[in-house]
């Protein structure tokens, strides 16, 4: 049996089962849950997933961490799988080496500034004053 190369990311996705399917009708869009592919390339990915997010200090400890907070452990290991996949792909097609954002690359994304006028925004919206100033570090 002769295998073709995975021609872009999105494919990898779909075959190991990880890619989120969508339902449309009525110009309504409804999430249902993933596109079906490999049952055991999956299985292994959504466990390698949740070994990833016991793991100490790793972005996908980080990602896991962040989606189940708030979508639940099972959409979480399906999310970081997916990431899983996407991260085997792009090595093995470009020959890079993996190089882990790390822990706190979620919170290295935001820019203080940013988020301190985000803040103040949602503060007026419930009737206050703000003014901002920052202090001499």
């Amino acid at each position: 049996m002769r295998h073709e190369p995975v021609p872009n990311a999105w494919s990898a996705l779909c075959l190991g089962g990880v890619a989120p399917a969508s339902y449309e009708s009525a110009g309504k869009r409804r999430p249902s849950g993933t596109r079906h592919g490999s049952q055991w390339l999956r299985r292994a990915l959504i466990e390698s997933a949740r070994s990833a997010a016991r793991t100490k200090a790793s972005y996908y400890s980080a990602q896991y961490a962040r989606i189940a907070r708030r979508r639940g452990a099972n959409k979480a290991a399906v999310a970081v799988a997916n990431s899983m996949l996407f991260t085997i792909w792009h090595l093995l097609s470009t020959g890079a080496f993996y190089d882990d954002p790390g822990v706190d690359y979620f919170l290295r994304r935001h820019d203080p500034a940013v988020e301190a006028k985000r803040l103040a925004r949602r503060i007026e919206a419930l009737g206050f004053d703000v003014s901002l100033i920052e202090r001499a570090a």
